[in-house]
């Protein structure tokens, strides 16, 4: 630290833009014990990150964040790097630091057409000294869907890790890694028509730390966050200590933990959004169209939109843990604002409508993917591509009707999680699974 901030609180976590990757986030943090709070694009503009030493910026679409901090953002979060502040980036994060995006570390993208774009898994690392390792007993963590960096010629970066080998039960698009590797890579990519094999991987920079200014920089495209993962969890609390020396280290989630409100027998919003996605994952499921992976993703076939599904179901679980239902005599829990009331048919109101195209969309899709098993890149029927723009627009990134919905639940749970950082309410036994 400069002496040129006192900052009074460890880390913010970054949660405009990260749906799905912001949970799982927020869920590995706390279940690390690691304290932090969450912040928004608002707060970084109106100088709230000064009370802060690090900066944590998860997974999620890099240009959507950059475009919710704006210019006035942009400029508020390198000074804080600069004069001192640490910045932790994960995948999307980590892209957002890039020389074209945030322009905190002299470090490029890889052009699309030279990555593996569609893997997702367990991976090896190979890893260089660094005290962030310690603990770790076998270097494998999980990647999802990372991109890949290119470092320029006279970078000043130190790769803390690079890729080694995939484990066999990662997925290169729909593609088990063990399974392409009898296969073979070479014949499925041309049926595909793009890169799969994941050993253009190896030796590529996972793990990369620079400095900017009087501050740290470090960039992540495997997922130390990945629920579940104790090699990630010993990681993070490294970083807490590398990044934020003499942090306090808390023995147990206290304040990071779902408080439960009580929902009336007769109020059906809730119960409502429940069944309208656990409708849309089994119909999908029964389709054979996906399957479920962990208890926070899908596992679908190229050419669905699995991963806004699975937004979708993180998402709804999640504020299901927040609530529960009572009988309209009994008292449980503290009682529904009228506020969450509210926000709770907003979302009801919105999913239901969803959910009827969206469960006609997967009927179209599995008709087709029948008439025409070899995986294409895009489902090209005018029925898909029209109902396809209606529900997710025309980019890969969010749209469509799905991006109102998941904007609506996102707002939800961002007021639930504040209240719950100003309470102590202890948490809920057996509710650990974010998916519905």
């Amino acid at each position: 630290m400069t002496g040129k901030r006192n900052p009074d609180k460890t880390c913010a976590l970054f949660w405009d833009e990260s749906f799905l990757w912001g949970l799982i986030a927020r869920r590995s943090l706390a279940d690390a014990g690691l304290p932090f709070d969450l912040i928004r694009a608002g707060d970084i503009r109106a100088g709230r990150l000064s009370r802060y030493r690090m900066i944590f910026v998860p997974g999620g679409w890099a240009r959507e964040k950059l475009a919710a901090l704006g210019a006035p953002g942009r400029a508020a979060v390198r000074s804080f790097v600069n004069e001192g502040g640490a910045y932790l980036g994960i995948c999307g994060g980590a892209g957002l630091a890039t020389e074209k995006d945030m322009g905190l570390v002299g470090i490029q993208r890889k052009p699309t057409p030279e990555r593996v774009p569609s893997f997702s898994g367990r991976i090896r690392l190979a890893l260089a000294d660094s005290e962030i390792w310690n603990g770790v007993p076998s270097p494998v963590f999980s990647a999802w869907w990372p991109l890949q960096f290119h470092l320029p010629e006279g970078h000043t970066l130190r790769v803390l890790a690079s890729y080694a080998e995939a484990l066999p039960d990662a997925m290169s698009a729909d593609i088990p890694v063990g399974k392409g590797r009898k296969k073979g890579w070479p014949a499925l990519e041309e049926r595909y028509g793009i890169l799969l094999d994941p050993l253009r991987l190896q030796n590529e920079p996972a793990v990369v730390e620079g400095r900017f200014g009087q501050g740290r920089v470090l960039l992540s495209l495997v997922h130390f966050d990945t629920p579940g993962d104790a090699n990630g969890a010993a990681v993070l609390r490294n970083l807490w200590s590398s990044l934020m020396p003499g942090h306090p280290h808390p023995e147990k989630d206290v304040t990071h933990c779902r408080s439960r409100y009580a929902t009336a027998g007769n109020d059906h919003a809730l119960a409502d959004i429940r069944r309208a996605l656990e409708d849309l994952l089994a119909t999908g499921q029964k389709y054979q169209l996906w399957r479920r992976r962990n208890p926070w993703l899908l596992e679908w076939r190229r050419g669905v939109r699995g991963m806004e599904y699975s937004t979708l179901a993180a998402l709804t679980g999640e504020i299901a843990a927040h609530f529960c239902l009572t009988a309209p005599t009994q008292n449980a829990g503290k009682k529904i604002s009228g506020d969450l009331r509210e926000d709770l048919q907003a979302i009801r109101d919105l999913v239901l409508p969803f959910q009827e195209k969206a469960r006609q969309l997967l009927e179209y899709e599995k008709r087709f993917l029948e008439q025409k098993p070899d995986p294409p890149a895009l489902l090209s029927d005018d029925r898909i591509s029209r109902l396809r723009e209606e529900l997710f627009g025309t980019s890969i990134r969010h749209g469509g009707s799905f991006r109102t919905l998941i904007a609506a639940m996102d707002r939800l749970l961002y007021k639930l999680f504040t209240q719950e950082q100003k309470s102590s309410v202890p948490p809920v036994a057996g509710r650990r699974n974010i998916s519905p």
